[in-house]
């Protein structure tokens, strides 16, 4: 179940690799900028809405677990609905959302002239994208993780093929990414919706009241906690970027080990929900205790080879993401917390995995709002002595400590639903 998750997740960056590697070649570094821009926007914009991925995912597990056929055709129908809606709703507030987006961002003119316009075309995708979160939690709640992988795979398929004709072939510029980006979108979500095949209800069954103050009460926890995630990313970003570029350069590329290493625990994650939630639903508690002993023991294991590859290879890896001499030299300096994360990181995913699948999103929520003050407090407490290695100490205490008040809190709460 991990393996297709994991081949998921890393094509998933794929969509906006692609529009940059192709307008890389129109003439011009404004494209290149743009892209970057336009791609950072929405990926601020639908990380709120996440929590149609995850609330789904442990509902469905639960429902399959218990072996409830028609809970689980409603949890998939009521999400998609929602998200639906919600996508509508980002159309309809476009320009509103826009201003606010890219002052946020802050391009130079020259930039938000090319990203706007990439922007007001890929929005329309809004929908499908978020109908897509849905879905992928759907499948993964009902322990089917391949086709999530090979949604992804053909929507990234349709995506170059669009984008290199429209671009080179019809010289459609930037406007022919967006539209392939678009279009590629909306054909991930309709062959993920044909796959799916929800069997038709009743409006009164759909729209549930308690049914509906579940979803979103599981769903609330996760936005809020989301926004503590994104508050510590931001701040991550704005502290090297007040400690000038190099520091920012040096930051954002040893964030990439972190990005790399969680591709990898999020498919172990994404298999804690659809099993954990599966036992759960079946109230097979052994079997539960068993798995999670089995899920932390992985990632373990994972976090172990991870922090060996990074001891040996760190260096190299930034060096093949970098050829900047000055850039390379400031990192070594901080090298030795880069390898920290896969031991300081491991728990945090795994236990995220299992709070989803017993829909435990409360103590999720808890947990990340107890860890993001223990990052601020160790960030305020040392940065003026210790500049950025405070960002690298506050950052994986904060890691740390996701993981292990999640994990006791989990040990502590009854497996009952």
């Amino acid at each position: 179940m991990a393996i297709p998750a994991i081949v998921a997740n890393i094509t998933t960056p794929l969509l906006s690799l692609v529009d940059i590697a192709i307008v890389g070649h129109l003439g011009s570094s404004v494209y290149v900028a743009a892209i970057v821009v336009g791609s950072a926007v929405f990926n601020m914009l639908y990380w709120l809405f996440g929590f149609l991925r995850f609330g789904t995912s442990g509902l469905t597990a639960q429902a399959f677990g218990a072996n409830k056929d028609d809970d689980i055709n409603l949890v998939g129908i009521r999400s998609v609905l929602i998200a639906a809606l919600l996508g509508v709703a980002l159309i309809v507030l476009q320009y509103p959302l826009k201003i606010m987006a890219f002052a946020i961002m802050n391009p130079d003119d020259a930039t938000r002239v090319v990203a706007e316009l990439y922007y007001d075309i890929v929005i329309y995708g809004a929908p499908a994208v978020l109908m897509q979160y849905s879905l992928t939690g759907w499948f993964v709640g009902k322990q089917n993780t391949r086709v999530p992988m090979f949604v992804a795979l053909f929507t990234n398929i349709v995506n170059i093929v669009l984008s290199l004709l429209l671009v080179y072939v019809f010289n459609m510029g930037i406007e022919g990414v967006a539209y392939g980006t678009v279009i590629a979108q909306w054909s991930g979500c309709i062959a993920a919706l044909r796959v799916a095949l929800f069997h038709r209800d009743s409006w009164s069954r759909i729209w549930d009241v308690p049914a509906l103050r579940r979803f979103f009460s599981v769903n609330a926890d996760i936005f809020l906690r989301t926004l503590c995630l994104i508050s510590v990313t931001v701040w991550f970003t704005r502290s090297g970027a007040s400690q000038g570029t190099v520091i920012l350069s040096v930051n954002a590329l040893l964030m990439q080990l972190f990005t790399i290493f969680s591709y990898f625990m999020d498919g172990f994650a994404f298999a804690a929900e659809a099993l954990c939630g599966k036992l759960f639903g079946a109230a097979d508690h052994k079997g539960l205790r068993t798995a999670i002993r089995h899920f932390v023991g992985w990632g373990a294991v994972m976090a172990l080879i991870f922090t060996a590859i990074y001891a040996l290879f760190g260096n190299q890896i930034i060096a093949i993401l970098t050829d900047d001499r000055t850039i390379r030299l400031a990192a070594d300096a901080y090298h030795n917390w880069s390898v920290m994360i896969p031991v300081c990181g491991f728990l945090a995913f795994i236990a995220d995995g299992i709070a989803i699948g017993l829909t435990r999103t409360r103590l999720m929520l808890r947990s990340m709002v107890l860890s993001t003050i223990l990052f601020f407090g160790i960030y305020f407490l040392l940065s003026v002595k210790l500049e950025n290695h405070a960002l690298w100490i506050a950052f994986l205490s904060y890691l740390l400590g996701r993981g292990i008040i999640l994990f006791v809190s989990l040990r502590h709460t009854k497996y009952q639903r």
